[in-house]
C-alpha cells in the first residue's frame, strides 16, 4: 500500500520504451505457481477457508422454480432449533438499487437462515415452511425446444451478414448439405460452491471471498447498502473454479445484506443444490447449417441460422465468412425467465462444435480430406477475401491447422485408430486439434489429443500447457455427459448424482501441445482450447462408429469413454 501510494505521486512519462522481447528474462520461461504448495497441502486460501473470530454462518433459500417468488414464510420451528440466531427475508435489489451488468439474478428476494454452525443452519433451512406464488411461466425443456424449432423455421427481418446471392447459390447447387445441432442448459459447477464473508457496520462494509468482478460488486454493494464506494472494501480469496460463474456476485450482496440485518460478521455458504438451481447458466442453443456444393465439390454457398435463450451463439464475421462468395448468417433469440450468463468461452463453446462438425460432413460430401478442405477455404480468405469485416487472420488460422497436421502425422495410416480434426478462433487466439480414438471392448477411448496453439508470446510455458490441457478435458467432459433439463421451471439435475461430469479414466491418455512462436503480443489462453475439442471428438467418433453426432451431450449419463 505504501509503495503504491508513493508510486502514485510520480509524474506520468509521455513515452515509455518497452523492452525488446529478445531481452525478456522471465517472460517465456516456466514458473511455478506461488501457491502450489499451499494448494496441495490444504492450507487455507479459498473463500470456504476464510474464518473470522465470532462470525456466524448463513444459508439462503431461493424459490425452487423460475417463475415463482416468495408469498409467505413460517419460520418459528426453524428459529427454535439449536444454534439458530435468526431467520428473515432479504432483498438484494431493493427499490432504488442501481444494478451493474454483473447483477444477473432471477432471485433477489430470499430467505436467510443465520446460526452458529453450518450443520445447525442446514438443519434449520430444511425445517423452513415457505409458500411460493407463481409470477410468470414455469418453463420446460420441451417448450424451449419447440420455441427453437419455430425460430429456426423462420428467416430474420435483417440478416447479421449477407455476402453475394446465397439464395441463387443454393438453387444452382449440385448438392446441398443441411444439419441442425443442439446443446442444453449447463451449470458451471465449480468445485468450490458459492460463498462470501461480510461484516457490515454503520461506518463500513468489509467483504471477503472468491469473485471475478470485485469492482462491480463494490458498486452494487454501495448501492444496496446505501453507502459510498469508499466505505466498501473487497478482498479476493483464491477461487475454487470460476468458469464465468463468479462474474455474477449476487452471493456477495446476499452476505452483505445478511450481515447488515444481524449486525454481525457472517459467512454465507451455498449448498451444491442451491448453486445448481440458482441460474446464471450456460444458455441452450440450436443452429441449422446449410452448405451448397457445385459439381466439383467446391463450396459455393453457406447459410447458418442460430438461436438461443437470450441471444444467438453465432459470430457473423468469423470463419467461414470471407471464404465463401455467397454467405448468410441469421440470428434469433428466445426469451426466458431462466437466468443465463457467461460460461467458459461464451457462445464459442457451442458454435465451434456445430461449425466444425458440419464442416467435416461437408468435406466428406465434397469428396475431400477435412484438413485440406479447410486449408482451401483459408487460402481463399487470405488471397481473395469476401467482405472487409472478417474477424480472423486467415494465415494464423491456417498455420495452427498445418502445424497440428504435421505433428499428428495426419493422413498416415494408423491401424485401429480413428481420427477427428477441428480448428477454431476465439479470444484472439487460434487452436487446432486432432483426436486419436481407439476402441477397447467395443467402447471408444481417447488415446491422444494433438493440439496446436497460436496465442502470441507464451508468457509461462508450463502454465500455458496446463491451461490448454484443462480446457481440453473440460470440453470433452461437457460434450460427452453434461446436461441440465427443466420441468415446470425446476432444474431436474441439482447435484452430481444426477449431473454427470468427466472422470479420471475418461480423460485422454495423452495430450501433446505445440505453440506457434511468432513474437506477437499475447492473447487469450484460458478458454480457446475448449471450443474445438467437442467437434474433433465427434468427428473421430464418426470414423469409429459411422454415426454423426448432432446433439450435446453425446451420451448423457452413460459411461462410454475409458
Amino acid at each position: 500500500g505504501a509503495l503504491a501510494s508513493l508510486a502514485g505521486t510520480l509524474p506520468i512519462p509521455e513515452e515509455i520504451k518497452l523492452k525488446d522481447p529478445k531481452d525478456f528474462k522471465i517472460i517465456g520461461t516456466s514458473r511455478k505457481n506461488v501457491d502450489a504448495q499451499k494448494i496441495v497441502t490444504g492450507a487455507p486460501l479459498f473463500g470456504l477457508d476464510y474464518h473470522r473470530e465470532g462470525m456466524l454462518i448463513a444459508m439462503i433459500e431461493h424459490p425452487p422454480a423460475f417463475g415463482l417468488k416468495l408469498k409467505s414464510l413460517s419460520a418459528d420451528a426453524a428459529k427454535a432449533m439449536p444454534g439458530i440466531r435468526d431467520v428473515f427475508v432479504i432483498n438484494t435489489q431493493p427499490e432504488g438499487f442501481e444494478p451493474q451488468w454483473s447483477d444477473t439474478n432471477a432471485f433477489p428476494e430470499l430467505v436467510a437462515v443465520v446460526g452458529n454452525s453450518t450443520w445447525e443452519v442446514l438443519q434449520a433451512k430444511r425445517a423452513l415452511n415457505i409458500e411460493w406464488e407463481k409470477v410468470s411461466d414455469l418453463e420446460d425443456t420441451d417448450s424451449h425446444n419447440a420455441g427453437f424449432a419455430k425460430l429456426l423455421s423462420q428467416p430474420t427481418d435483417k440478416p447479421a451478414r449477407k455476402d453475394g446471392d446465397p439464395e441463387a447459390a443454393f438453387r444452382r447447387a449440385a448438392k446441398v448439405v443441411e444439419r441442425t445441432y443442439t446443446s442444453p442448459f449447463l451449470a458451471h459447477n465449480t468445485m468450490e460452491p458459492m460463498n462470501f464473508f461480510a461484516h457490515v457496520t454503520d461506518e463500513k462494509a468489509e467483504l471477503v471471498g472468491p469473485v471475478q468482478t470485485p469492482e462491480f460488486l463494490r458498486k452494487s454493494a454501495a448501492s444496496m447498502l446505501q453507502m459510498s464506494e469508499d466505505q466498501i472494501s473487497i478482498m479476493m480469496t483464491r477461487m475454487g473454479g470460476g468458469f464465468g460463474r463468479r462474474l455474477y456476485g449476487h452471493f456477495g450482496l446476499e452476505a452483505a445484506a445478511i450481515s447488515q440485518k444481524v449486525k454481525a460478521p457472517v459467512k454465507l455458504v451455498y449448498t451444491r443444490e442451491d448453486d445448481m438451481s440458482q441460474g446464471t447458466y450456460r444458455p441452450p442453443y440450436q443452429v441449422t447449417y446449410r452448405a451448397a456444393l457445385d459439381a466439383n465439390g467446391n463450396l459455393i454457398g453457406w447459410h447458418v441460422r442460430g438461436c438461443g435463450v437470450g441471444g444467438s451463439p453465432l459470430f457473423a464475421d468469423r470463419f467461414p465468412a470471407g471464404a465463401v462468395d455467397n454467405y448468410l448468417t441469421e440470428n434469433h433469440s428466445l426469451e426466458s425467465n431462466i437466468s443465463t450468463g457467461a460460461w467458459r468461452a461464451p457462445r464459442s463453446h457451442f458454435t465451434a462444435y456445430a461449425e466444425q462438425a458440419f464442416l467435416d460432413e461437408v468435406a466428406e460430401a465434397a469428396g475431400k480430406d477435412p484438413v485440406e478442405f479447410r486449408l482451401g477455404l483459408f487460402e481463399r480468405a487470405l488471397k481473395n477475401p469476401v467482405g472487409k469485416n472478417n474477424d480472423y487472420d486467415a494465415e494464423r488460422y491456417a498455420g495452427v491447422l498445418r502445424l497440428v497436421k504435421e505433428k499428428a502425422g495426419w493422413g498416415a495410416e494408423k491401424p485401429g485408430v480413428y481420427r477427428g480434426v477441428s480448428a477454431y478462433y476465439c479470444h484472439n487466439s487460434y487452436v487446432a486439434q486432432v483426436v486419436d480414438l481407439v476402441m477397447e471392448k467395443d467402447q471408444p477411448k481417447i488415446q491422444k489429443v494433438w493440439c496446436a496453439v497460436d496465442c502470441g508470446i507464451v508468457v509461462n510455458p508450463d502454465a500455458a500447457k496446463n491451461q490448454i490441457e484443462g480446457g481440453i478435458v473440460d470440453g470433452i467432459g461437457h460434450a460427452m455427459y453434461s446436461t441440465l433439463d427443466f420441468h415446470r421451471g425446476k432444474a431436474k439435475q441439482k447435484n452430481f448424482d444426477q449431473y454427470r461430469l468427466i472422470r479420471h479414466g475418461e480423460a485422454p491418455a495423452e495430450i501433446e501441445v505445440f505453440f506457434v512462436e511468432n513474437g506477437i503480443d499475447p492473447t487469450g489462453l484460458g478458454e480457446p482450447s475448449l471450443p474445438p475439442i467437442p467437434a474433433a471428438l465427434a468427428n473421430a467418433m464418426y470414423k469409429a462408429t459411422g454415426k454423426r453426432l448432432y446433439n450435446l451431450p453425446f451420451v448423457g449419463d452413460k459411461k462410454v469413454l475409458g
